[in-house]
């Protein structure tokens, strides 16, 4: 099913993330406080098994390589019951393998994280930048190739890697949250 990011996105502009304590691929914890040395956090709610999320790999993967002032953090909170593909052990291989190559891809198993952004589907991107604590100034698409088979009409990832560029510069980015489109996230009953 393809979910279009909802109006009601529980996070606004200028508001801070919610926290998580979130296992690794890579078998370490992760928190907020583990990503402050970073000067931007991009936190990507992905999956393995979803077609739109698999054809952003390349442009998370190449904003991870591109940037290292940007932290890039994939979580996976789908019931991976329903869905293996989606499993702990499944994301460990996609780290192995170089499919994703991010600072951290991380399991949301009680999906607490997903609600608590208000995630919806996958992939959903948010941009926050670190003013003194990390702050929201993008949420929304990685480029205009909305479907998976579709190449964007710039740089995979073009229009988030403008709003990083304005954060790195040090600009207030203005861009309009544009939707994300994907799989919806697979909640748990």
């Amino acid at each position: 099913m393809v979910a279009l990011e909802s109006e009601s996105d529980r996070l606004e502009r200028g508001d801070r993330p919610p926290d998580f304590d979130l296992p690794g691929t890579d078998g370490e914890t992760y928190s907020l406080e583990d990503f402050e040395e970073y000067d931007a956090l991009l936190v990507v709610f992905t999956c393995n098994h979803c077609p739109y999320a698999q054809a952003k790999f390349g442009a998370m993967n190449a904003i991870a390589d591109d940037y290292e002032e940007v932290a890039v953090v994939g979580i996976n909170p789908n019931d991976a019951e329903e869905y293996p593909e989606d499993s702990f052990e499944r994301m460990v291989e996609y780290v192995e393998s170089g499919d994703i190559d991010v600072t951290a891809y991380l399991r949301d198993e009680p999906q607490a994280v997903a609600e608590a952004y208000g995630a919806v589907c996958t992939p959903d991107p948010f941009l926050f930048e670190n003013d003194d604590g990390f702050r929201l100034v993008y949420h929304g698409r990685f480029d205009d190739a909305l479907d998976p088979d579709a190449e964007p009409s710039g740089q995979p990832g073009f229009e988030m890697r403008s709003v990083i560029e304005d954060v790195l510069a040090g600009e207030k980015p203005d861009a309009e949250f544009r939707p994300s489109r994907g799989c919806s996230i697979k909640w748990r009953d």
